[in-house]
């Protein structure tokens, strides 16, 4: 197991992520970073009688027969926004050619955390490695942002496993009763059976998967014979790369497996943002949040 990370490496981190990435973002987005979380936070302010341009959808109908006259129901959003992050940390995330996927999932929260909290408002996180290993309560500040940092920099306790990322979004929605921000960060390399209660958390939440992967996932280059290991179960193989079959089926079986993942995703009814180890990570987040903003 690789040693915790003493407090100054996450500082440092965070310090660079704030001056290169988070002050960026923010004057990217010009202040409107709840373009990201689309329907997070809408309380009913009050139920007033109904005026012409009024959307009809907000129509209160048990208030309408009872005064006999149409009303409409007027919300506004919460000034702060809980999000939370439901973190893979399992063996897989520790793969990547420029770098690793960790890496890059630790970049991303680290963002939008900082860029969440110097706002005022609260992240929290759920941890799983080889099992849930730890729920991290929403909070404010940019102190917590280290200790959820801090938190991501180290590695799961005991032997690796088979990922069960179901056992982490079921803990989820025991965790989490008031409509939130929620992003799902994780390859998504997993015993299948997740996407049922990610289903139940995007009916409850706005929810987010943000999948992390590395280009060498779906097509291998042409380097010769090479050792594989997977890292959750520790097995080997010998492969040779230099087979054109060999690497068209791999990357057949790659695409065929994107497909799977995105019909699942679309299944749970979950905006999908993809991170790429090859993108720079800055591009990838003000690409979904325009996406997103454009959507009626």
């Amino acid at each position: 197991m690789r040693e915790s990370p003493s407090q100054s490496e996450p500082e440092a981190i965070l310090r660079r992520l704030e001056w290169t990435a988070v002050r960026r973002l923010d004057g990217l987005l010009h202040g409107d970073y709840r373009t990201l979380f689309r329907g997070a936070g809408l309380d009913l302010a009050e139920v007033r009688e109904y005026q012409d341009g009024d959307d009809v959808r907000h129509i209160d109908w048990n208030v309408t027969a009872r005064l006999d006259k149409p009303h409409v129901r007027e919300y506004h959003q919460d000034r702060d926004i809980a999000a939370w992050f439901l973190l893979d940390l399992s063996a897989s995330l520790d793969f990547g050619a420029r770098m690793k996927k960790q890496a890059l999932s630790t970049g991303f929260v680290t963002v939008l955390a900082r860029l969440l909290t110097q706002h005022g408002n609260r992240v929290g996180a759920l941890v799983y490695g080889n099992g849930v290993e730890a729920v991290i309560p929403a909070r404010a500040g940019r102190r917590h942002v280290l200790h959820l940092l801090h938190r991501m920099m180290q590695r799961p306790e005991g032997s690796p496993r088979a990922t069960q990322l179901a056992e982490l979004l079921a803990a989820a929605l025991g965790v989490l009763k008031r409509r939130s921000a929620l992003f799902v960060v994780s390859d998504f390399i997993s015993e299948p059976g997740w996407e049922k209660p990610l289903g139940e958390l995007a009916r409850r939440h706005d929810a987010i998967a943000v999948r992390v992967h590395d280009p060498l996932e779906s097509e291998l280059p042409d380097l010769g014979m090479l050792t594989v290991q997977d890292p959750e179960t520790g097995e080997q193989l010998f492969v040779d790369t230099h087979d054109r079959g060999f690497r068209r089926r791999f990357a057949q079986m790659a695409a065929e497996r994107e497909a799977e993942l995105r019909k699942l995703f679309a299944a749970a009814r979950v905006d999908l943002l993809e991170l790429s180890t090859a993108e720079a990570l800055l591009e990838a987040i003000v690409r979904f949040a325009r996406t997103r903003r454009r959507r009626p």
